[in-house]
């Protein structure tokens, strides 16, 4: 039986504001996107995948990638998607490729924590802890999730605070649009917006110039995995479903945080384009290991080649047949879905996305 799943792939330019640093906010329009087809039968090919760019040569006999490897041999080692370039040398707080300089990373970080704080302190305005409760979590996980929100609002303390001492104005908290309407909405949405938060991190690492903004941001990235674990827990989850996480490129994780965003207050808008979006029915829950996903226009967008899947460090490609791709084998947790025209997930090659997939 076919199990049919929508997607929509969002498509449109980003308006400029007329401020420094410059953030980008996209209200773009949509086109529909479908993924109706079920698994080859036993005996198709399997997706095509590819390892992330600069990953060695595969060993002879070895499976590739993101596939299982053969009886007896031994498990491919994951090799580091490229989510942020590295950084160029030069003084601390120089630019680094892409024209962020130390600071910019900082006030990035500060949109996403601010994001965050204000996420928890809507949630837990909105719903009261007998709604919680009523999900099945204890007092005492109640208790450690607002510790979370607790937590979120203190790495925006810190950062701002780093911010100002470098003689630069603060980025203000933006209006947002969180969308929840039950306390599962809301745990749902924290397990994937910590995720995102610690990609960004990771991402991120790269380009920063100074050790102490480094060492700042690594004090802050370790909290931001346990807050992902103990939701996870919480929502009875596997708790730790990867022996690995996942960098994104600003870029990339701008586009996820986007949607969460109305609008910000003049002079807070960073100079950070987002791709453009796509979003899947269901918010990309249940998807399986050979689902087929299915663009409504496979001449949208132009030059789509490639779906690419990244998950545990690792960038995987299906190719794009008539509009469709096979979701891979072998993925846990949250996986970050993208259109790309070539086998890379770089900034110049990555036409929509990302969209977060569950997988199941």
């Amino acid at each position: 039986m076919r199990n049919i799943l929508n997607v929509v792939l969002v498509l449109g330019s980003v308006a400029s504001v007329n401020a420094f640093p410059k953030f980008s906010n996209a209200r773009p329009r949509s086109i529909e996107i479908r993924a109706p087809q079920a698994p080859p039968a036993e005996g198709g090919a399997p997706p095509a995948v590819a390892p992330a760019p600069g990953a060695p040569p595969a060993t002879p006999g070895a499976a590739p990638p993101g596939l299982a490897p053969a009886p007896g041999a031994p498990a491919p080692v994951p090799v580091p998607a490229p989510g942020a370039p590295a950084p160029a040398p030069g003084a601390p707080g120089a630019p680094a490729p892409g024209g962020l300089t130390d600071v910019d990373i900082l006030q990035f970080a500060l949109t996403l924590e601010n994001l965050e704080s204000n996420f928890y302190q809507q949630g837990f305005a909105k719903f009261p802890d007998t709604e919680f409760a009523a999900l099945g979590l204890a007092p005492e996980q109640i208790t450690a999730l607002k510790a979370v929100g607790g937590t979120e609002a203190t790495h925006v303390t810190q950062l701002m605070s780093a911010i100002t001492a470098a003689g630069t104005q603060p980025v203000q908290p933006c209006q947002y649009n969180f969308g929840f309407t039950t306390p599962a909405n809301m745990v749902a949405t924290a397990r994937v917006l910590e995720a995102v938060g610690i990609s960004a991190y990771l991402g991120a690492a790269p380009l920063v110039q100074s050790k102490a903004v480094l060492t700042a941001a690594a004090q802050i990235v370790t909290i931001e995995a346990r807050h992902q674990t103990f939701i996870r827990t919480a929502s009875k989850a596997v708790p730790v479903p990867n022996a690995f996480d996942t960098p994104l490129g600003p870029r990339a994780v701008f586009t996820l945080a986007a949607p969460f965003i109305a609008s910000c207050p003049q002079g807070s808008n960073l100079n950070i384009q987002a791709f453009p979006a796509i979003a899947l029915a269901g918010g990309g829950m249940g998807i399986t290991a050979g689902q087929s996903l299915v663009l409504a226009d496979p001449a949208q967008p132009q030059g789509a080649q490639f779906c690419a899947f990244v998950n545990q460090g690792m960038s995987m490609f299906a190719p794009l047949a008539q509009g469709s791709c096979q979701v891979p084998a072998n993925m846990s947790g949250e996986v970050y879905m993208m259109v790309t025209r070539t086998q890379s997930i770089a900034d110049a090659d990555i036409l929509a996305g990302p969209s977060v997939i569950i997988m199941t």
